[in-house]
């Protein structure tokens, strides 16, 4: 249509896996000074306590993310802040001191740029806190501060720390927490330089917090601009929980947090779901869905974006704001397994969150937030190696990564779906039922599908003849990656 702008997103996020950490809680280095007063590191993570994980920890862990099939990052906020999570930020220009400072940053940007890899930065900017220097004057100024109009200021005086009205707007109404008031040009222009500065130092894109509470989409297409005229191959990635139309036009974010798919492949896999504790989080409830909801909710939500969207959408199961992937499963394993096979092999940037890939569990926010254990005795190594083998068969072939999908066969407990490219043809035979035994089903394609199968996973072997899928056993609870020979 005439006037509407086009659809250009990153190319290298197409074949990106991402792994998100939460930077007080990946790992300690030695070569960073810590304050004092530390929780120990196993010990349950409180709201407040801090771990000392810092940003050189994830410079020596490379190797360990490398070898799990790893290629970009994406880190929880790093800049100055007085929270273990940094979404208070003081200061948007300095990395924060406990975290290893700039110098710790640019050392990880300087390490993952030589090993291919790359980095997505958390920016908040709906809200500040505080300690924001702005803010911090007009506590200290009242109606004489020159910054109180970066604020949505109602009355003076301001009660920052409780005890009555707040007298300013803030984010779900925390007085830590005063809301940016983006309507103020300078309050722009700042927050479109912190954009672009560190974009200038290296880091390959931002995943937007909150961005739709900045109820302005010009203050977002001017963001992306001057974002991707520093890098045009800049990632933006904005928290949306739900359907983003209006931000995935091709004039302000690239994809969104595919919150709708992790809630689809959650309520198709699991034998049952830990309602008490996805109640808290921002996913509310997980409606159970057979195979034949499920399709219906992957093709409706292959065909609602445009697809060079579809093929960026940053796809996760769980984050720092839902409870552990494996807790929400009630602890299924084979439920895991499956939610990770669908996760790896369907269109879009697959995101661990750190310790998912071992099967950490935690239940909402602190505990989904419990520092990663790096005694190998607290690993579920089966897990892991399944999840790295999945990713090495995702690398080695574009069509698990920018080939169609096709919905074959979806009934009761049954899901078949292709990936395929001009050189490869790949089966996915998911099973979440029970029963276990021989398969022979009727595809609904007309694609030539025909041919010999091998598991690409791990041992087996299918046919597909006339159209019609033969299985000598399908073991229930269970996902099959089948490649044509």
């Amino acid at each position: 249509m005439a006037g509407m702008p086009t659809i250009d997103t990153p190319e290298w996020v197409r074949h990106a896996v991402f792994y998100q950490i939460f930077p007080d809680r990946f790992g300690h280095s030695e070569r960073v000074p810590k304050a004092g007063h530390l929780e120990p590191w196993q010990a349950p993570p409180s709201i407040h306590g801090y771990k000392g994980g810092d940003l050189l920890a994830v410079v020596e862990r490379l190797d360990y993310l490398q070898d799990l099939g790893v290629t970009a990052l994406y880190l929880n906020p790093v800049f100055q802040s007085a929270s273990n999570h940094r979404y208070h930020t003081h200061d948007y220009f300095r990395v924060d001191p406990m975290l290893g400072g700039d110098a710790a940053l640019e050392a990880l940007i300087e390490a993952l740029h030589g090993r291919s890899m790359r980095l997505i930065l958390d920016g908040v900017f709906n809200h500040a806190s505080r300690g924001f220097f702005p803010f911090s004057d007009v506590l200290e100024n009242g109606r004489d501060s020159a910054y109180q109009d970066w604020f949505h200021i109602k009355n003076f005086p301001l009660n920052a720390y409780g005890g009555g009205e707040l007298g300013y707007d803030a984010w779900w109404n925390l007085p830590a927490l005063p809301k940016l008031n983006t309507g103020t040009p300078e309050v722009r222009e700042y927050l479109w330089r912190v954009g672009t500065y560190w974009l200038e130092w290296g880091i390959d894109g931002w995943r937007l917090d909150v961005p739709g509470e900045i109820d302005n989409d010009e203050f977002w297409r001017e963001f992306r601009r001057r974002c991707k005229a520093v890098n045009p191959e800049c990632y933006l990635v904005g928290e949306l929980w739900d359907d983003a139309d209006r931000w995935l036009q091709g004039d302000q974010f690239d994809a969104v947090m595919n919150y709708p798919l992790a809630r689809a492949i959650l309520g198709f896999v699991a034998s049952d779901i830990d309602h008490d504790e996805v109640a808290k989080s921002g996913f509310h409830s997980l409606p159970r869905l057979d195979a034949a909801a499920f399709a219906a909710e992957v093709e409706r939500q292959l065909g609602h974006y445009h697809r060079a969207v579809t093929e960026v959408q940053f796809n996760l199961l769980g984050s720092h704001d839902t409870p552990r992937v494996r807790t929400v499963l009630a602890g299924d394993d084979e439920a895991l397994r499956m939610a990770f096979l669908l996760l790896l092999i369907f269109p879009g940037a697959p995101c661990i969150y750190y310790g998912d890939e071992i099967g950490l569990e935690g239940g909402h926010d602190p505990d989904s937030r419990r520092a990663m254990p790096w005694s190998q005795e607290a690993w579920n190594r089966d897990l892991r190696a399944y999840i790295r083998r999945i990713i090495e068969v995702r690398s080695g072939h574009a069509a698990l990564r920018t080939g169609s999908l096709s919905v074959l066969y979806a009934a009761d407990d049954l899901f078949v779906f292709s990936r395929r490219d001009a050189e490869a043809v790949f089966l996915a035979v998911l099973n979440v039922g029970p029963a276990r035994g021989e398969v022979a089903l009727e595809l609904a394609s007309h694609e030539d599908l025909d041919g010999e199968y091998h598991d690409a996973v791990a041992h087996g072997n299918a046919t597909v003849r006339a159209g019609r899928l033969l299985l000598d056993d399908l073991p229930g609870r269970s996902g099959l990656l089948f490649l044509r020979a």
